[in-house]
């Protein structure tokens, strides 16, 4: 919508947010309805996009000031106040209860507006600057560069105490002794106060002599440990909507925060604190700790990266990361990719260094994580690298053959590259001082971009999106000429079939050895088995069409596409839904065969959670399984039907089972009984 009416919409929320008149120190009814919905649609700023300048063409640090200000919708200036009269002035805003109910979205916006705004803006162009200072200094801990100074002229009579008091009450959260629930929203209030404190020099050093990174890596442990997931909306119920829980099919951008809130700002404030501490060269948190490791504790950094975390939680957890020596993105994907790193099967390629020394390695890898690396001619036009570069870095001009040799440049330092390696295989590097400085410039010249960012342990800003480890491209057209194998499904029927790779007719992928062996035990042991099969260019996969395609996209990206869901699931027919499942029921019987158990894993879930809501299918599921020989899922099934095991017999439809399945419904109804 805002790609087709951008200024409309900005504009309708603008003159929502100032059609408003003060009567008797009181706004009517229907005006403060009209305020609250039109604040609550102003957060659509937490997204990145150009309505951001057309908020700042309406005015929009205008409105929100009025709405802080009431009174200078009276014709009373910002403008004529002395700066000492500014600060008394903001102070004074926050006592008043006039609008009070608007205050946390007029913080949200004015927060929004600075994590997008561009570096170079100009207050002038749009608005008067005073108006901007006037809202810093009552939003105080936005817009870092002003609101620094400001928060540590206004904690300054009492800031140590308070820090004090907030250290004193997260330490006891995290204690063995507190056996209690504590209070979430005290301990969320110290947490913020913390890490805002955290981020500013003059009380770094108070808060680290006062335990401050010991005590924040015990809270961290604590949320883990007793699995707490708190959401924004505990802590700021104004943005909650009712209207979004009642769309079933409504998709909205993720929260950078997602629902870690306590765990992200106790990340936050350990990643300030650990970068003043690399700067003072006092550099051990870890040193008395009984109770966890520093090994521990980076696997769990390394964990959080890895799994469904929220955009936040991972770059803070990467950035953490980079003070201990590991360097990038930590991913499934990528520690089963890695394994391939120092294995010369199914290498194609040769890197021959300056002085003669060589590596082995996987075309298809580097074609995709670094094409750079690869001789331009070796890449199609839609495989150089996706800034526009020509994929010349750090490569010599004498290529050999592809899939043999590759000459690099002489300036290329072989530890360097190694290490450059380990990043493009496994997604992280790990590596000391000594190798961070010739890494940076390596990774500079390959174009890798976030790899640099994290050398050079630049904070991570706000919204940003966390690299991805994904190898589908590799399966386009264009990436066929680095297939060793082609992967054919079942039989299928009706499917039209051309391939612009090969002659091949029916249905098939062409794929990778090396993806798939790194991923799949069954089939590193059949390439390397020397019999005959491990030979044989093609693999017959013994599941449909869709089922293998679903398989393949888990092989390369480490998930498996969902079905249908919402209207669109409760919409379709029993034959559509009977269809979709079939897909995730052979998944699971060749996941089974192939030891690929997160393959069986969420294929069963999948499966029992479509079944809690189309209950009708239990009995032809239940079939499929036992045919499948799937017992554990043919007991969710007729836990399902037992309900129901009266009126199935009176009406037949038991009759299609066999014995054995009829008697597996039967005892569940019978325990279902006994259970009451």
């Amino acid at each position: 919508m805002l790609s087709l009416c951008c200024e409309p919409i900005v504009k309708a929320i603008i003159d929502g947010m100032t059609g408003w008149t003060l009567s008797s120190g009181k706004i009517a009814n229907d005006q403060m309805s009209l305020l609250v919905e039109a604040c609550r649609l102003a957060l659509i700023i937490r997204w990145d996009g150009e309505h951001h300048d057309y908020f700042w063409k309406k005015g929009i640090d205008k409105v929100l000031l009025d709405l802080l200000l009431e009174k200078f919708q009276n014709g009373q200036s910002v403008h004529l106040l002395t700066f000492e009269e500014q600060i008394s002035e903001a102070q004074e805003v926050l006592k008043v209860d006039v609008l009070l109910v608007l205050r946390p979205y007029m913080w949200d916006i004015l927060g929004w507006l600075a994590i997008y705004c561009r570096e170079d803006f100009n207050p002038s162009i749009h608005s008067h600057e005073l108006l901007i200072d006037m809202l810093i200094r009552c939003a105080c801990k936005y817009i870092a560069s002003k609101a620094r100074s400001m928060l540590s002229e206004i904690l300054e009579p009492v800031g140590k105490e308070y820090l004090k008091r907030s250290l004193r009450i997260l330490n006891f959260t995290s204690t063995r002794d507190n056996f209690g629930i504590p209070d979430m929203l005290q301990t969320g209030i110290n947490l913020v106060a913390l890490t805002c404190c955290a981020c500013l020099p003059w009380y770094q050093s108070y808060i680290v002599k006062s335990g401050g990174v010991k005590i924040l890596v015990a809270f961290i442990m604590w949320c883990l440990s007793n699995d707490v997931h708190i959401g924004r909306l505990s802590f700021a119920p104004h943005v909650h909507n009712i209207f979004s829980q009642r769309l079933c099919c409504w998709v909205c951008k993720e929260d950078w925060e997602g629902n870690d809130i306590l765990l992200l700002y106790g990340l936050w404030g350990l990643a300030e604190l650990l970068h003043y501490e690399s700067i003072s060269k006092n550099f051990d948190i870890f040193s008395g700790q009984v109770e966890y490791t520093e090994a521990q504790f980076v696997r769990m950094l390394q964990e959080i990266c890895s799994d469904n975390s929220a955009l936040g939680l991972k770059w803070n957890a990467a950035y953490i990361l980079s003070y201990f020596g590991f360097y990038g993105f930590p991913s499934k994907l990528g520690r089963r990719i890695g394994k391939a790193l120092d294995e010369n099967e199914f290498a194609d390629t040769r890197l021959i260094l300056a002085k003669g020394e060589s590596m082995s390695v996987h075309g298809v890898i580097l074609a995709i994580r670094c094409p750079s690396l690869l001789p331009p001619e070796e890449l199609s036009h839609d495989e150089k690298a996706s800034d526009g570069s020509s994929g010349r870095c750090a490569v010599d001009k004498q290529y050999g053959k592809f899939k043999k040799e590759i000459r690099l440049s002489s300036h290329v330092d072989n530890q360097a590259l190694a290490k450059l390696l380990e990043f493009i295989y496994l997604g992280y590097l790990h590596a000391g001082d000594e190798h961070v400085k010739k890494l940076k410039i390596l990774a500079k010249h390959c174009s890798l971009q976030p790899l640099s960012t994290m050398l050079g342990k630049r904070r991570p800003k706000w919204g940003t999106l966390f690299p991805i480890y994904d190898l589908t491209p590799s399966l386009a057209p264009t990436g066929h000429h680095f297939s060793d194998i082609t992967l054919k499904p079942k039989e299928t029927e009706s499917i039209c079939w051309k391939c612009r790779a090969c002659s091949l007719s029916l249905p098939h992928m062409h794929a990778h050895k090396v993806v798939l062996s790194s991923s799949c035990d069954y089939l590193q042991a059949l390439f390397q088995s020397g019999m005959q099969e491990s030979r044989s260019q093609t693999i017959e996969v013994p599941v449909s069409w869709e089922a293998m395609i679903k398989l393949v996209n888990w092989f390369y990206t480490d998930e498996l596409p969902q079905p249908p869901s919402g209207c669109i699931w409760d919409n379709m027919d029993d034959e559509e839904k009977l269809h979709q499942l079939q897909q995730y029921l052979e998944l699971c019987w060749l996941a089974e065969f192939w030891f690929l158990e997160d393959v069986q894993d969420i294929s069963y879930k999948v499966i029992v959670s479509c079944l809690d809501s189309a209950r009708q299918l239990s009995i032809k599921i239940i079939k499929i399984a036992s045919e499948l020989s799937l017992w554990k899922l043919a007991e969710v099934a007729a836990n399902h039907l037992a309900p129901f095991y009266r009126q199935l017999c009176h009406s037949g439809d038991l009759e299609a089972l066999s014995e054995d399945l009829v008697d597996m419904i039967r005892d569940a109804s019978v325990r279902l009984s006994q259970e009451g």
